[in-house]
């Protein structure tokens, strides 16, 4: 009788090449991500009235607002939005919505999922001013001032008997 040695085995070959692929992807996709975030593409002040400041996702959680942007008094603004990811900045936006903030963002490209944020741009500073740097007008968190009465017309030969 003659006894052979069973042929070897493919499949686990196969398994080994997919495993490796995947380890591969998982690789290159957490070496972007670290790279995404921790890569600035830019950095700079915006400063406007926030409007808005929310949490929204349904399985991650982020931290997102927007500021009305008034580039000319009285034409209508333009809404930039950003993202927080530091929990103390996002407490300093929350006691300041309705109010002027000066905010300092940094610009990430390619950020590979919206767990980690909705915009690419993340806020890291916030100043908050309460006051619009145009003329003359009110503090956003002010009460409305109210009107001077009206002074009664002067009752006259000319005038009407319900004014006299």
């Amino acid at each position: 009788m003659n006894v052979s040695s069973p042929p070897p085995r493919r499949r686990s070959g196969f398994l080994r090449g997919v495993l490796a692929l995947l380890l591969i992807v998982v690789g290159v996709l957490a070496l972007w991500t670290w790279f995404s975030l921790g890569w600035a593409y830019s950095d700079g002040e915006r400063a406007g009235m926030l409007q808005k400041f929310s949490r929204k996702g349904y399985l991650c959680k982020t931290e997102e607002g927007e500021i009305a942007l008034y580039l000319v008094p009285g034409v209508a603004p333009k809404i930039w939005e950003f993202s927080v990811r530091d929990r103390k900045v996002g407490a300093q936006l929350d006691q300041a919505v309705g109010s002027w903030v000066q905010l300092h963002y940094t610009e990430h490209l390619g950020i590979p999922s919206s767990c980690f944020a909705d915009t690419r741009y993340f806020v890291d500073r916030v100043t908050v001013s309460g006051q619009s740097p145009y003329s003359g007008a009110p503090p956003a968190s002010a009460p409305p001032t109210p009107a001077a009465p009206a002074a009664p017309a002067p009752a006259g030969p000319g005038a009407s008997p319900a004014t006299r």
